[in-house]
């Protein structure tokens, strides 16, 4: 099998000598791409920062024992994170409760107006109705940015099996989202409209 080239490799290695600095850039570098998975898999912010800090620590205990070559540390802290935010959606299915958990506003800034704010919302929204499979393609392609080898991946299936959740994913954003299609909102955020239309190219 070929080595993976993987850009945290100099970063892990030094986070796993305990170099101070080192252990700052990762945070700064992989925490908020940890808590944007798990605000999207969750849809509670209080639950998102848990599962991101708990990511972290044990990016930094799996650090000195990290071998670099067979996967990118980054897609290894990913399985770690949607493992975490599982463990919570199933807890939560074996706890009733009527009153939802409060979602997380992803959406543009304030500034960008209450249109703008209100079309993140219903995006949210619309994402978290999806089936869960579903939901883990769009977030990991769409918003974390992975390519479709490296979801697949993630997820153990094919790249044709992702390829048909990502299509039945946005299909139903796409009936859901129908008029915030393009031109029909311009304040609807970048990420959004990749997600329901068809994402990356």
């Amino acid at each position: 099998m070929a080595l993976t080239t993987d850009p945290d490799e100099d970063l892990v290695r030094r986070v796993g000598q305990g170099d101070p600095a080192a252990i700052q850039a990762m945070v700064a570098r992989k925490l908020p791409r940890m808590l944007a998975l798990a605000s999207r898999m969750l849809g509670d912010l209080t639950e998102a920062e848990d599962v991101a800090q708990e990511a972290m620590l044990r990016a930094w205990k799996q650090a000195p024992r990290w071998r670099p070559g067979q996967a990118k540390f980054d897609t290894w802290l990913h399985r770690v994170g949607l493992n975490l935010c599982y463990d919570r959606l199933r807890r939560r299915r074996e706890v009733p409760t009527d009153t939802p958990p409060d979602r997380t506003d992803d959406g543009p800034a304030p500034d960008r107006g209450l249109i703008a704010a209100q079309t993140g919302i219903r995006v949210d929204a619309a994402l978290a109705r999806l089936p869960d499979r579903q939901r883990e393609a769009i977030i990991l392609c769409h918003y974390q940015e992975l390519t479709n080898i490296e979801a697949a991946s993630l997820m153990s299936v094919s790249v044709d099996a992702l390829e048909s959740l990502l299509s039945r994913g946005r299909r139903a954003l796409r009936q859901t989202l129908a008029d915030l299609a393009p031109g029909h909102d311009p304040g609807a955020s970048p990420s959004s409209a990749r997600a329901a239309e068809g994402g990356r190219t």
